[in-house]
């Protein structure tokens, strides 16, 4: 059987019980992909061999020590050999037909650079509706994508060198680096929508990371800020930037008690926003 010039890069920290799941699922696909990469994010749970055992064309990639989400995906897509990049959280599972799908998908729109379809969510073992708030857009996503992430990275597939020419998952956010990426993605490129279920998205479980971290806003807030930098910001774009960052900072603040939780949290907003300057103004003080 012909394989797709696809590469499955699949990021793991100690969850090899659901990691042999996203494998198999990888695995059974109707129209397989050309390499698997599995990366070991510092995991405490041995994985080469239980990488192997599943599949021994199976590339596993250890890294020494746990460096977050973005580090591995990063390293993952860095050593792939193909073409496009498809990328799979362990926790969640590809449907057995949706790299045919979205490869016929890709057929007909020969110049998307990226794609993604729908996803089934399940919490708590319950199939559960996204609310109006999660859904996806095709075409010109970029404002749709500024209050929250709408793009999930299970359920994407995209041209690896223009990945690398966007700069890649910001490995200083420990979380919304998929939204950080994906709107720099959309400010420059339309996004394809295989309106299909492609994947099966798991939640609700003590290990994600949005439930493990306080205040996800402040570090939407701080990739807002990195986009108004881009010289390919339109007036209009910017002007939508700003008023999010209006609103995300209204929110966030208005939500602090006293003044000093409200000094605290406005100093960990600049670490947020402005950590090389906070770096740089501490080694001063420091000499």
């Amino acid at each position: 059987m012909n394989k797709l010039p696809v590469t499955a890069v699949i990021p793991v920290y100690n969850r090899r019980a659901t990691l042999m799941r996203a494998i198999e699922s990888v695995l059974s696909q109707t129209l397989p992909v050309s390499e698997i990469i599995v990366v070991n994010d510092g995991s405490q749970e041995a994985l080469a061999e239980f990488c192997r055992e599943a599949d021994p064309g199976i590339i596993c990639i250890e890294m020494p020590e746990n460096r977050g989400v973005s580090a591995a995906r990063n390293l993952g897509i860095s050593r792939a050999s193909q073409d496009w990049i498809a990328l799979l959280d362990s926790d969640d599972e590809w449907l057995p037909e949706k790299m045919e799908r979205q490869w016929a998908y890709l057929s007909e729109h020969p110049d998307l650079t990226i794609l993604q379809s729908e996803e089934i969510w399940i919490r708590h073992g319950k199939r559960v509706n996204p609310m109006k708030k999660h859904r996806k857009f095709g075409g010109d996503i970029f404002e749709q994508s500024l209050p929250l992430c709408i793009v999930s990275p299970s359920a994407v597939m995209f041209r690896k060198k223009v990945f690398s020419a966007l700069g890649a998952f910001d490995e200083t956010l420990p979380v919304c680096e998929d939204y950080d990426l994906w709107l720099r993605w959309s400010l420059h490129y339309p996004f394809g929508l295989l309106q299909e279920y492609g994947i099966r998205k798991y939640g609700g479980h003590e290990d994600q990371l949005s439930r493990s971290t306080a205040n996800m806003d402040i570090y939407r807030i701080r990739s807002l800020n990195k986009l108004l930098a881009d010289p390919q910001l339109s007036k209009e774009r910017r002007n939508a930037v700003l008023t999010e960052m209006e609103k995300k900072l209204s929110i966030y603040l208005g939500g602090l008690g006293k003044r000093g939780k409200r000094d605290r949290s406005m100093e960990e907003l600049q670490r947020t926003l402005f950590p090389q300057k906070i770096a740089e103004e501490e080694g001063l003080q420091e000499d």
